[in-house]
């Protein structure tokens, strides 16, 4: 067989897997391969002549690998040293993972932190085969039943396949719902941080290099995580088979629903007293998230919030003070970066926010996308209880507003903070809630297919790390835009762009890793969604689309 890497040609006269390829040409960081760019795990074999690529710790799809092994060995340690024991991962602030007992007859102090640590390591040092077995699913729900991991049990229930995968190591088994790594072995650095309720874990990111990032606490966005965990219990619904209760019957369906939509007007009802208590100083309300979070909708529904308390903001588009292609900064590949605060005329949007907060008349500008150009807009004068609301990228960034006061200005932060779970070991990704958004809004909207929707969000991604996380901690609110519900309503507009990716895409591997817990949801109709519902932002139908 003739293996094509890096153009070169290496040929093998019997069947070698991945991994044995990859120590012979010298590539010591793989994690993980694409073979006729199908993603594969380094113990596959080869069977025909393949175009290979190796993947490292720069990689994100070969990262996602390294941290579902990552979770595995942490919950393989914590059964090896507290036997009966209950464990539960979410994804957290800092890019890291937080781990929670749910069952644990100990205290978690930091001996007890130390002592797991010691575990994982012991474990990584003996680098342990881990082995990726198929059983059929009456087999895999006795297996689960007698190892006591019943929320395993229970997803397997809306499983349409009759067969089942599951890894074992040293006679533990698990499943991550993805690829691992060969053995312990591969796991070279984590860190663990003692945090409240329970531990952190950081590990490689490939957006840092394939480096742990500093740990950076995040009070008001750890606080809104707090909450979504909170949430999640009290309506019994973190999880797909909970969730899947609620979608068995229309009325269960409908109360779901208005449950989540609920919370959504319990936040809005929050800040509009934060808003209303301190109005006397507040003159200008900046939004701010990544793509995805519901901006629109949401500035919306605060700004009727606000009209309901007397309160009459007036909305200023930041998209209409920009310079135009010809005048913004250049990315690294030469062309204009659109996504730059300096693509905006910062100058300008300053002079005219300080002169309408201080009462005098001023004519906006108007950018005219089609043509490319900023043209005359409308003039305007406020009365001085009257608020200005910016909504974009740079909202938050005290760069575009330098020359108004801080004590002037209220920050809402806005992303969905999902607390969701497959089952106990397999958190729901909040980036990849946002995705799913991305690609039935596009499609609805601009009539793009969910590749070419995965074309951009690398560069999204690098946008949102650039200008809108580093922005996060000036948030005096953070607004939690997830609807619990909202999966079994996308997953019907999901699917069907999902599998039309054929499988020699470069983004099948995406598309194939959000198929597998896609599948599990059970539907529940759009008929159900509000016509004001944040969700109606990316299925259509939303009233305030006219």
């Amino acid at each position: 067989m003739k293996f094509t890497i890096n153009e070169a040609v290496h040929t093998y006269n019997k069947p070698t897997d991945l991994k044995t390829i990859a120590k012979e040409i010298g590539k010591k960081d793989a994690l993980a391969a694409t073979v006729n760019m199908r993603l594969r795990e380094l113990s596959y074999i080869p069977t025909h002549d393949a175009t290979v690529e190796f993947l490292d710790y720069k990689h994100p799809d070969a990262i996602k690998i390294y941290e579902s092994t990552l979770r595995y060995v942490v919950a393989m340690a914590v059964k090896n040293l507290y036997p009966n024991a209950k464990i539960r991962f979410n994804y957290s602030i800092s890019r890291s993972i937080l781990a929670v007992f749910d069952q644990f007859n100990g205290i978690l102090n930091q001996t007890t932190l130390n002592d797991i640590e010691k575990e994982v390591h012991n474990l990584i040092e003996k680098d342990i085969p881990i082995v990726r077995r198929r059983i059929s699913l009456g087999e895999a729900m006795k297996l689960y039943d007698e190892l006591d991991m019943h929320d395993k049990v229970e997803i397997l229930k809306y499983r349409d396949e009759d067969y089942v995968n599951l890894y074992e190591c040293d006679q533990y088994i698990n499943y991550m719902f993805g690829y691992m790594l060969p053995s312990t072995g591969y796991l070279s650095t984590f860190n663990f941080i003692l945090y409240h309720p329970g531990f952190l874990i950081q590990y490689p990111r490939a957006e840092y290099d394939g480096k742990i990032p500093p740990f950076k606490d995040e009070p008001t966005f750890g606080k809104a995580l707090k909450e979504a965990s909170k949430w999640g219990r009290i309506i019994s619904g973190n999880t797909i088979p909970k969730m899947n209760k609620f979608a068995k019957e229309v009325v269960s369906s409908v109360d779901f629903v208005n449950m989540c939509e609920t919370k959504h007007a319990h936040q809005l009802n929050e800040l509009g007293d934060l808003i209303e208590n301190n109005i006397e100083n507040i003159r200008l309300i900046g939004i701010a998230g990544p793509s995805s979070s519901g901006k629109t909708t949401f500035s919306n529904r605060l700004r009727i919030e606000l009209m309901t308390r007397g309160i009459k903001p007036v909305m200023i588009s930041i998209d209409d003070y920009y310079f135009g292609k010809d005048n913004a900064p250049k990315d690294e590949f030469g062309l204009p970066d659109l996504e730059h605060v300096d693509a905006l005329d910062v100058e300008l949007f300053n002079h005219d926010m300080l002169k309408l907060i201080q009462g005098e008349s001023v004519t906006l500008p108007h950018f005219n996308f089609q043509k490319g150009k900023r043209e005359t807009g409308k003039t305007i004068q406020i009365p001085h209880d009257q608020p200005i609301i910016i909504e974009g990228i740079h909202a938050l960034n005290e760069k575009l507003t330098h020359s108004i006061p801080k004590h002037q200005k209220f920050n809402i932060y806005i992303a969905p903070q999902t607390q969701l779970h497959i089952d106990d070991h397999n958190p729901i990704s909040i980036t990849e809630l946002r995705l799913l958004r991305r690609i039935v809004r596009d499609q609805k909207y601009r009539n793009s297919s969910a590749s070419d929707t995965m074309d951009m969000w690398p560069s999204v991604r690098r946008g949102e790390f650039k200008w809108i996380y580093p922005n996060q901690k000036e948030a005096n609110y953070v607004f939690n835009s997830e609807l619990t519900y909202e999966l079994a309503v996308l997953k019907k507009h999901a699917v069907a762009q999902l599998r039309a990716i054929p499988k020699d895409n470069k983004h099948f591997i995406t598309a194939n890793r959000l198929l597998k817990f896609l599948k599990y949801f059970m539907d529940i109709e759009d008929e159900l969604v509000p016509c004001n519902s944040l969700l109606r932002e990316f299925i259509g139908g939303s009233s305030f689309n006219h």
